[in-house]
């Protein structure tokens, strides 16, 4: 079948320390309204290399928002709405591996979500633009967890063999997977958490300060990452995409009741 060439805007969910707007060239800032209310911050538009982007600070560029209160439902919308084809995250976590350290970039491929009262879709019911009840399959496995103490969350991810704990990722991946975009994190390894025994604890000065060592790695990426998503064939993959968002969603159709004439 033909599919048609699609125009590839890239969107930035800038995390702790990688959410600087000089990355991008020619920035304008556009202020959103979205059925979810506002994102705490503009949207940044500009180019990098060419290639259309849009940065958006997570926690607000003044970092003044709790991962808890993000308003996730009105970030994915307004880049949704802004056409963004992908959408990258980046983000500060703490490791779960001896082998993955302090300063390194993990690319994360699947997540188990350990997240409460986060709104995980953006068909709730609260609004008319995005009626009905949506199902989608994701591709890794989701383990909900009622409760747990962090200590106990660490050990219980070590012997499940996870890499990275952060606490951003969902419901990003969710929302975005509704929306029909490609989406992908980088999380920059902060600190060991606190799993590690005789490790140093992590200070909120020390957990500051090394994502400003991570941010250039993250910033070499993604001005060198960047360009070669732009310049890559992505129509089959957006256009499923765009099929299971659009027929996940079951909406539910007013009953007509049929009398005898």
């Amino acid at each position: 079948y033909h599919l048609t060439f699609i125009l590839k805007i890239i969107g930035i969910i800038g995390g702790t320390g990688l959410d600087d707007p000089e990355i991008l060239e020619g920035r304008t800032e556009k202020y959103m309204d979205t059925p979810f209310s506002k994102p705490f911050d503009a949207l940044i538009l500009g180019k990098i290399k060419s290639v259309d982007c849009i940065l958006l600070a997570r926690h607000g560029r003044q970092h003044t928002i709790l991962p808890s209160k993000v308003n996730y439902q009105a970030t994915i919308w307004a880049l949704k709405e802004e056409g963004c084809t992908h959408v990258i995250g980046t983000t500060a976590c703490g490791s779960l591996r001896e082998e993955i350290q302090p300063g390194d970039i993990v690319i994360i491929d699947q997540f188990i979500d350990g997240t409460t009262m986060r709104p995980q879709s953006l068909y709730d019911g609260s609004h008319c633009c995005a009626r009905g009840v949506c199902h989608i399959l994701m591709g890794a496995k989701e383990v909900l967890i009622e409760t747990a103490k962090k200590l106990g969350l660490c050990f219980m991810f070590c012997t499940w063999w996870v890499d990275v704990i952060n606490m951003t990722t969902v419901p990003e991946v969710v929302l975005t997977k509704e929306a029909g975009i490609c989406y992908a994190s980088i999380a920059m390894v902060t600190d060991y958490d606190c799993w590690k025994e005789h490790e140093e604890a992590v200070l909120v000065d020390r957990d500051l300060q090394t994502p400003k060592e991570n941010a250039s790695k993250a910033k070499s990426l993604l001005l060198t990452a960047i360009p070669q998503i732009g310049s890559m064939e992505w129509s089959k993959t957006l256009h499923g995409l765009k099929n299971i968002a659009q027929f996940s969603v079951l909406k539910f159709l007013q009953s007509i009741h049929l009398t005898k004439g």
